[in-house]
């Protein structure tokens, strides 16, 4: 079965800058470029019904399109890192809708993720790395800094169990804006094709 995770897509210029920071780093399993995305809210494995049921409460979720920016570097596990991830400039935006969609999975009763939201796009995954090497490659790369995006839709994603993250499968997409169809009907105005296709 397909684990589920709401998301936002890396666009190819911003995943382009991302692509830069790939190496140097000793024991990093990077990331295929075309994986790249950020994680708004874990939903892990569901039964057919109550994805249904996800993506129908979603389908009401009205928020406006905005800018987002990458920026910046960071390891998970500070004593045994075992990912490096890009993180994100400050974004109300992007914090609200993140809470609206943890509110929905919570209403619907989806166990909730023990860990705080914190935005980023992971780069690799660290096996048995020396902690010096991970320390180095994040003093280089720490003033990194992409141009920055238009949100203009988020996705249902789906990954089954691989090695090295991927590949991930866009189910749904919802466009950003305040108003809109869902990716499967038909767009209520030009506009709005426009989104959902970009």
């Amino acid at each position: 079965m397909p684990r589920l995770f709401t998301a936002l897509e890396i666009p190819r210029d911003a995943a382009l800058s991302l692509s830069l920071l790939r190496g140097g780093l000793p024991g990093a399993r990077w990331i295929d470029v075309e994986n790249y995305h950020l994680t708004l809210r874990f939903i892990g494995d569901v039964e057919g019904h109550m994805a249904d049921e996800i993506a129908s409460a979603l389908d009401r979720v009205r928020r406006p399109a905005f800018q987002l920016r990458l920026s910046g570097v960071g390891a998970f596990g500070s004593k045994k890192p075992h990912a490096v991830w890009a993180g994100v400039a400050s974004s109300p935006d992007l914090m609200a809708l993140q809470a609206e969609i943890e509110r929905i999975c919570q209403r619907l009763g989806v166990p909730s993720d023990p860990r705080k939201f914190s935005p980023h796009v992971t780069l690799a995954r660290l096996r048995n790395p020396n902690p010096l090497d991970v320390a180095k490659y994040l003093s280089a790369h720490g003033n990194f800094s992409a141009a920055p995006f238009k949100v203009g839709r988020f996705v249902l994603m789906s990954s089954r169990d691989s090695v090295g993250g991927g590949p991930y499968i866009v189910e749904e997409a919802w466009p950003l804006s305040g108003a809109g169809a869902r990716s499967g009907n038909l767009p209520a105005s030009d506009s709005d094709a426009l989104r959902i296709m970009r």
